[in-house]
Formats: structure tokens, C-alpha cells, sequence
């Protein structure tokens, strides 16, 4: 299909909550679906990073998360449940801020429901960076933003430092 443009850092459609998407609703977002997969493509390309994106990122207030690691997965109207009680540090980073990473608490592991392609309810249960993954664009769908997560004031970097912070914490 097409890549579209990112949203960014202080752009208020990033601030707003997404509508749950809508059995009818299916064939209407496949192109939606191949741009989210083409705008990702071209974010790793040029960023060497990016697994998954949110339709909000692209400006699609719906409830849609697309995400290709090792093959594409559409999350339709997911929800997280059983957060551990054990919590990660991490580094996010997000194609909405590409050069900026942030210090952000995370569950270590949760357990993920959704609705796939076929509209079947679809459950996962997330470890370690996938379920940091997840939670990240779960939180897009709410309207909520790394950078509203930050642990504190000095929990911000260029994505330039990567090497050094992950020796370094």
C-alpha cells in the first residue's frame, strides 16, 4: 500500500484515546493493516529499529496494533491482563520519538487478549521484552506516551547513547 507519515512527539492525536474496532469494520482497515506494515518496514530501514506500531501513530484512532518480529501478528482491540507483580527497567524507544529513548518501569511478563484477522479472541502470554513491547502499544491505544512514564527527570537519552546505557545500567 503505502507509508504514511508518523505522528510525533507533541502532536495531540497522540494524547487521545483510540475506539475499539468493530467485526464490520475488518475489510475497511486491511489497506490500514499494509500501511502500518510498509511504515514499519521503512522505519527499520532507516532507524534500525522497530518490531511493532499502533494505527494512532499513523493517525488511526482505532483500536489496532500491528507488530512483525519474526511474522507479522494484528492485534485487534487488545487488552493486557495479569501484569506480575515484578517489574523491568527499560530503555523504550518508540517511532514516534525516533531519536530519543526513555527510562520507563515495566511488567515483566502479562498476558495479552485480543482478536485476530478472522476475528477470533486470541490470547498470548508475554516475557521480557515482548511484553514490554505490547505494553508500550497498548499504551499508545489509550492515548499515553513513553515519555508520560518516564521514571524520573533524568530517565531521557539520545538513542545515540544506546551502547553506553545498556553497559551502564
Amino acid at each position: 500500500m503505502s507509508i504514511r507519515e508518523v505522528l510525533l512527539l507533541g502532536n495531540p492525536k497522540l494524547y487521545e484515546s483510540s475506539r475499539p474496532v468493530n467485526k464490520s469494520e475488518i475489510q475497511a482497515l486491511l489497506p490500514v493493516i499494509a500501511d502500518l506494515h510498509d511504515t514499519l518496514l521503512d522505519f527499520r530501514a532507516k532507524y534500525g529499529a522497530g518490531r511493532a506500531i499502533a494505527a494512532p501513530q499513523i493517525g488511526i484512532m482505532k483500536r489496532l496494533i500491528y507488530m512483525n518480529i519474526a511474522e507479522p501478528v494484528v492485534f485487534f482491540n487488545p487488552r493486557l491482563t495479569s501484569g506480575s507483580q515484578e517489574m523491568m527497567v527499560v530503555w523504550d524507544d518508540c517511532l514516534s520519538f525516533p531519536n530519543l529513548l526513555v527510562k520507563v518501569l515495566r511488567h515483566k511478563s502479562c498476558k495479552i487478549i485480543y482478536r485476530d484477522q478472522e476475528w477470533q479472541e486470541r490470547e498470548m502470554t508475554l516475557e521480557g521484552s515482548l511484553s514490554e513491547l505490547l505494553q508500550h502499544e497498548v499504551d499508545h491505544l489509550n492515548g499515553i506516551l513513553a515519555v508520560s512514564r518516564a521514571i524520573d527527570g533524568q530517565s531521557f537519552a539520545l538513542t545515540s547513547q544506546r551502547a553506553f546505557l545498556i553497559r551502564n545500567t
